[in-house]
């Protein structure tokens, strides 16, 4: 492979690949993959931040749990230690001299043309410098035509590899539309969440969020909820018509990848609270100053 045209590795990158370092170059996948045909598999998404202390992953515990319970409930058997992993991806960030980098464990099924039980377990851990995925432009959000998968057709809260299709489906044509990124509703017509984000909107001094059962329950959405609760801000969490979303004040998407971005309209319509005044603004600050291990006062505000 040219990885002159890869933009995650060089010939020098090393990953961690069932029980070896090896130069991602060199790595291969067969072809017959289960995973490869059917999207049977599971990953994470986990970022590291340089610190005074030196490079340390965010919520690896939490991030590795995750991974540990999405392949439990889609019947994929999880024979790793959490604390080995741990400390694996810590060995992958020293190999590559990285501080700052998003991190992509992959749990991947062995050749099997059937649908069923996976025949055999692979994981792969890989890192790469990467900013954050929608930049750090306000972004104008389009109402995608389609909706998450129905709660009793998947298992919605595993981060399975398969069920990303729909959400590139929804990024494509909302950029096809001239839009930065899509927003779904459930299959009962609520707000759900970004293609690979949670979302919050701010109304008369609160916040307001999707409740669970039809998103994704992200990592980065219960640490803005954590955070709301030191900066006594209230967050209800709910089932909500996008009708309030184009009411609202303002709003913010947050995911690992993404952090924490404002958004500056929901289909066309833009918010009146500027950025810079709005809650999500607090919030990207204290979040910014969480992951870099800096002193939340009110200072940083």
């Amino acid at each position: 492979m040219n990885t002159k045209l890869n933009p995650y590795y060089t010939e020098s990158t090393i990953l961690y690949n069932d029980g070896e370092f090896k130069k991602a170059s060199d790595t291969t996948i067969d072809l017959y993959a289960q995973t490869l045909h059917y999207g049977y598999g599971v990953f994470e998404g986990i970022r590291a931040y340089k610190t005074e202390s030196g490079a340390k992953i965010f919520k690896a515990e939490e991030h590795y749990n995750r991974l540990k319970r999405s392949a439990e409930m889609i019947h994929i058997p999880f024979n790793y230690s959490i604390q080995e992993l741990i400390e694996v991806t810590y060995e992958v960030l020293k190999q590559n001299n990285f501080e700052n980098a998003y991190i992509r464990p992959l749990i991947y099924c062995s050749p099997n043309m059937g649908i069923n039980r996976p025949n055999q377990v692979s994981i792969m851990i890989c890192a790469w410098e990467w900013g954050a995925y929608l930049g750090d432009q306000l972004l104008n959000l389009y109402q995608s035509s389609f909706c998450r998968p129905h709660p009793r057709s998947t298992k919605i809260e595993a981060k399975v590899c398969g069920h990303y299709v729909n959400s590139i489906l929804a990024s494509v044509e909302a950029k096809d539309n001239g839009f930065d990124e899509a927003l779904l509703l459930d299959s009962e017509g609520f707000l759900a969440e970004g293609p690979g984000s949670n979302l919050f909107f701010e109304k008369d001094g609160q916040l307001y969020t999707p409740k669970k059962g039809n998103i994704l329950p992200g990592i980065t959405r219960a640490t803005v909820i954590d955070l709301c609760k030191e900066l006594n801000i209230t967050v209800t969490e709910g089932a909500y018509k996008p009708e309030l979303l184009e009411q609202a004040d303002s709003a913010f998407l947050c995911g690992t990848a993404a952090e924490v971005i404002g958004v500056n309209s929901f289909n066309s319509k833009v918010f009146p609270i500027e950025w810079k005044n709005s809650l999500g603004k607090k919030l990207q600050t204290a979040y910014q100053n969480l992951v870099l291990e800096k002193e939340l006062t009110s200072q940083n505000f």
